[in-house]
């Protein structure tokens, strides 16, 4: 039987100095909520609540779904990064793309 390599908090530290940017916040955010990669990526907007803390992750592995935790130590990037999106979007509609 083959053990799951755990890494250590000085690891992860290490890990994510290496990191910034959105790398940075989908590295945090996968190691402080448990998601799965394609989890994280179909992450939606609907999906997380900052007030309570969970993330509600849809159609996971078996196609079940469940519910997960939101860090407090990305809630800020996170906000911060939806709203960088939300600007871009709205650019964008207003030069008439979809």
């Amino acid at each position: 039987m083959r053990l799951p390599v755990v890494l250590s908090v000085e690891e992860v530290k290490a890990l994510f100095a290496y990191l910034a940017g959105k790398g940075l916040l989908v590295a945090q955010l996968l190691y402080g909520s448990g998601l799965r990669l394609m989890e994280c990526a179909r992450l939606r907007v609907k999906d997380i609540d900052f007030d309570g803390n969970p993330l509600y992750v849809r159609s996971g592995k078996g196609d079940n779904d469940r519910t997960s935790v939101l860090p407090e130590s990305v809630k800020e990037g996170l906000k911060g990064h939806l709203e960088e999106v939300k600007t871009l979007h709205e650019k964008d509609l207003a030069a008439g793309h979809g």
